[in-house]
């Protein structure tokens, strides 16, 4: 069955495809060019891409979830990440008990979400870690003034305020 009644509608649909090609090239560029995520840019020392507001610190897998995190017991968030030095996916029990110098981001609640253990070339990089606030780290309410940790026992106007 032929739908095309006459040769002039195949003539005017060609014609409009090869009018309309152009743009359906330029479009998906200009979209693409919104969704580059933020990085610090170690990859000019040897290094990868990390997330802006990562972190660096020691880390120890214990018993997963329950990690170590510069000698404080943390956890692990559900779905978190580990990747090693090649970048692949290294399971926690894989690392149990190995002190590793990493970079690491936290989820909202403040679980430690995704590990970079890193390789001697990053680890030669400056980066904020959570001794030392950055301006990136206020969780857990971290303060110039000293530790970053809040005993539970503390009185609510006693607590740290964002900026002190």
């Amino acid at each position: 069955m032929n739908r095309c009644k006459t040769p002039a509608h195949a003539l005017i649909s060609i014609a409009l495809c090869a009018a309309l090609a152009p743009a359906a090239v330029l479009l998906p560029l200009n979209a693409g060019a919104q969704g580059i995520p933020q990085t610090q840019f170690e990859s000019e020392a040897g290094g990868r891409n990390f997330p802006v507001g990562t972190l660096r610190g020691r880390f120890m897998v214990t018993n997963p979830p329950e990690i170590q995190l510069d000698g404080q017991p943390e956890r692990f968030a559900p779905g978190g990440r580990i990747r090693s030095a090649q970048n692949m996916l290294v399971m926690p029990a894989a690392i149990v008990g190995q002190n590793l110098l990493v970079n690491y981001t936290r989820d909202p609640a403040g679980l430690v979400s995704q590990v970079w253990i890193l390789t001697p070339e990053e680890a030669k990089t400056q980066r904020a870690s959570a001794e030392q606030p950055g301006f990136f780290n206020f969780w857990p309410f971290a303060s110039s003034g000293g530790s970053s940790r809040v005993d539970p026992l503390t009185p609510y106007d006693q607590l740290p305020r964002y900026g002190q």
